[in-house]
């Protein structure tokens, strides 16, 4: 799984520079004690506004014109997988500003 959570971050920090970020962050922290499991992604890109981040998150898609057809953004992929490992997921975007995603959870889930 844990390759998967990788494929994801890159997905996400790519799309990332592709929405103009000059600066991506990502932070992933393991509290073993907590058995906790936390990746942070944030960027100073163009953001996005509410419509659009329901979308995204909705089912797999891209805002990418160049792209034939829809593929996953890797946020719903990345929430989905959070979510089967009984954990947390929350984005917080601003137009202009850029975007923050956090995913926590259980450090020992099996599917993690």
């Amino acid at each position: 799984m844990f390759d998967e959570l990788s494929l994801h971050i890159l997905d996400i920090a790519m799309n990332s520079l592709a929405a103009g970020a000059r600066t991506v962050s990502i932070t992933v922290l393991e509290h073993a004690r907590r058995d906790l499991l936390t990746i942070r992604i944030q960027d100073d890109g163009r953001g996005m506004d509410e419509t659009t981040l329901k979308r995204v998150l909705a089912a797999p898609a891209t805002t990418k014109r160049s792209r034939k057809k829809g593929i996953g953004l890797g946020l719903a992929l990345l929430r989905q997988t959070t979510e089967m490992c009984d954990g947390k997921f929350h984005i917080q975007s601003k137009l202009g500003v850029g975007t923050t995603v956090t995913a926590s959870m259980k450090l020992s889930h099996v599917d993690r």
